[in-house]
């Protein structure tokens, strides 16, 4: 049973801090009003649909181009291996080729013309020249924004130091050859 409020007020000692009541106040939240007009339909019968966004395609294959040409041809993705697996090789060849652990002669391959020649003119960047500490490359992130093509990116650590490394693989005679290459 309670105690009579005059008999608590007794109870409770003198330096105890006064209990303070709260009262919950429901404050409505604003609401739009309600319209009587129907719903717009999302789809109208005989008016054809705003087109989506454009998106880019295949390549445009050169229908004029003769059998008997040779040279360089464009692959679809289906003709390819997986970007993800040979993004990971070009990517490790290349850094290891520039550390100095592997000749960079071996990513002559994999790589574009003018890409390579720039790799073996360019000196060595400071990070790489140093110390004998393996490259360590993270996952590889692998994005196809047109057939027969990859775009890759990963993060290479070597000596506590972590670097931003980006390519750009073509499909080129059925295997993916690096057109791009950036190294942050």
């Amino acid at each position: 049973m309670t105690a009579p409020p005059a008999a608590a007020s007794a109870s409770t000692p003198a330096d105890a801090p006064a209990l303070r009541t709260f009262r919950l106040t429901v404050v409505p939240t604003p609401q739009p009003p309600v319209s009587q007009r129907p719903a717009l339909p999302l789809v109208r019968h005989g008016v054809t649909p705003p087109r989506a966004p454009h998106r880019p395609g295949p390549r445009p294959r050169d229908v004029h181009r003769r059998a008997a040409d040779f040279g360089p041809t464009w692959s679809s993705r289906n003709d390819l291996p997986e970007p993800g697996l040979a993004g990971r090789r070009l990517l490790l060849l290349v850094l290891e080729g520039l550390a100095g652990l592997r000749p960079l002669a071996q990513a002559q391959r994999l790589t574009a013309p003018n890409l390579y020649a720039g790799l073996a003119a360019r000196p060595r960047p400071a990070w790489c020249a140093g110390g004998t500490a393996p490259v360590l490359l993270g996952p590889v992130h692998v994005c196809e924004p047109v057939d027969g093509v990859a775009e890759i990116s990963a993060v290479a650590r070597r000596s506590g130091r972590a670097h931003a490394v980006a390519a750009r693989l073509e499909g080129i005679d059925g295997r993916w050859r690096c057109t791009a290459l950036q190294i942050g």
